[in-house]
């Protein structure tokens, strides 16, 4: 069996009927590439023919009421895959809205915890298509931040395509097999007893954090300090009713701008997120005079020695909203990124992961709720979760079909009810945005005002030295 780290199972802890925590993705599909064409029955068939090599798919949350400790993973011998597999079509006229409205409730309802933490739904009808004669199908995949973060996720989607359409299956993979009650509360006494030894191990490197970050405050080179976020439409309790938008942009043009202005391409995508906020708030009158401020998920996998599915660190990032000028805010992005970056870096590693291992299961409900309702009472820690996945810079097929777009979509908070995703692929940069419609009714202005930035910026390559 593999016992969930403290962290994946705060995933769990923290999960409520407004706070779905699933992460997800969008795929637009080209099933005229299909050997044989296009049928529900044979997606199906395809998905089943590579279950032996996806472990992640064929496990599911146990535990017994002795445990002490977190639950564990165990397989699931007979995955339901028409349980697990789904079909809808969007009504008429099937664009983008009808897509959005669809995959919106989709995302809006939580996994069931009694079978593996995914469903797939197939999403007939786009742009009016009958995909049987050719037409285009969305494809959504829901899977459980538990299971995943946002590399393990692009891994996930990467075993789950093909770099041909009738591609063989992959070779089988091994899963964390069974457990019976009484081994997950045996395992879970002995994890509780070395709670101590992880405690030992926490406390010297969180106190180097904190000295470290008053240093570095003092000199100017800390990264931003949360709780200094303006308040937006954003930073609100929410309600599990979720609305969406995309984006689709051209690397090229991205990695053009990263080229002339000296900068990496993480920083253009920052920049294209906050002139893309700054716009949307300012068309509806409601920019702030403070800039806002993002939280920025990485990746610690290469360098944390740690189990768990989810190996994250982070870093605050200014974003710089309150400069007018585009190149200037770029440039401004740039400086703070790296402030924040050196200043994470030097964040021991597997910090997030002992801290949180310290604290006991009951602990971690009420940590949760104080840490959702915080920012409804002050200043939001921050405005906006911003998160930007390396993809693959390949043609990928999903069950035979070429993938044309692939939207990532993160969770959203209490208080942070808003979530912007970028994933890189096959020379696209794919913008997947999520919010709350209790808190807005309609995103597509700041989905195309991704697309506005970019070639403002793209304009000011052959204005600006």
């Amino acid at each position: 069996m593999e016992r969930l780290s403290a962290f994946d199972a705060s995933m769990l802890y923290s999960e409520s009927s407004s706070v779905p925590l699933h992460v997800s993705s969008i795929s637009e599909l080209d099933t005229t590439t299909i050997p044989g064409g296009y049928s529900f029955e044979k997606m199906r068939e395809h998905l089943a023919s590579r279950m032996q090599a996806l472990p992640e798919l064929r496990t599911k949350v146990a535990n017994s009421q002795f445990n002490l400790d977190h639950p564990v993973w165990v397989e699931e011998p007979d995955v339901d895959l028409t349980y697990h597999l789904r079909r809808t079509a969007l009504p008429s006229p099937g664009g983008r809205k009808e897509l959005t409205e669809v995959c919106g409730r989709i995302a809006s309802t939580p996994l069931d915890r009694s079978k593996p933490l995914w469903e797939m739904w197939v999403i007939e009808g786009l742009n009016g298509t009958d995909p049987s004669d050719g037409g285009r199908v969305a494809l959504m995949i829901k899977v459980h931040h538990a299971a995943v973060d946002g590399v393990s996720a692009a891994n996930l989607i990467a075993k789950l395509c093909d770099l041909e359409p009738d591609a063989p299956p992959p070779d089988p993979v091994d899963g964390p097999g069974g457990a019976r009650p009484l081994e997950i509360a045996a395992g879970g006494l002995v994890r509780s007893l070395t709670r101590p030894l992880q405690l030992a191990r926490a406390v010297p490197a969180t106190m180097s954090t904190i000295l470290s970050t008053i240093t570095r405050a003092r000199s100017g080179t800390a990264m931003a300090a949360p709780f200094t976020a303006p308040a937006t439409v954003f930073n609100a309790e929410i309600t599990a009713d979720r609305i969406l938008a995309m984006a689709q942009l051209d690397l090229d043009d991205v990695k053009s701008v990263k080229n002339h202005f000296g900068v990496k391409v993480n920083d253009v995508v920052m920049a294209l997120c906050a002139g893309a906020l700054r716009r949307y708030l300012a068309h509806r009158g409601e920019l702030p005079d403070k800039p806002l401020l993002a939280v920025v998920p990485s990746s610690v996998r290469d360098k944390s020695d740690r189990p768990g599915r989810n190996q994250l660190s982070g870093f605050f990032c200014n974003l710089q909203t309150h400069v007018e000028d585009s190149v200037d805010r770029l440039r401004a992005i740039a400086e703070s990124s790296m402030r924040a970056k050196d200043h994470s870096e030097a964040i021991a590693p597997t910090l997030l992961a002992d801290v949180t291992q310290v604290l006991p299961p009951a602990m971690f409900g009420a940590v949760m709720e104080v840490l959702s309702y915080t920012p409804l009472k002050r200043t939001p820690i921050h405005n906006v979760v911003i998160s930007n996945v390396p993809g693959p810079d390949v043609t990928l097929y999903a069950m035979g079909a070429k993938i044309d777009a692939m939207y990532p979509l993160g969770p959203i908070f209490h208080g942070s009810g808003l979530n912007i995703t970028v994933m890189s692929l096959d020379g696209k940069l794919n913008v997947g945005i999520i919010s709350c419609r209790k808190l807005v009714d309609d995103l597509w202005d700041l989905a195309d005002s991704f697309e506005a930035e970019l070639k403002e910026l793209v304009a000011k390559i052959s204005t600006e030295p």
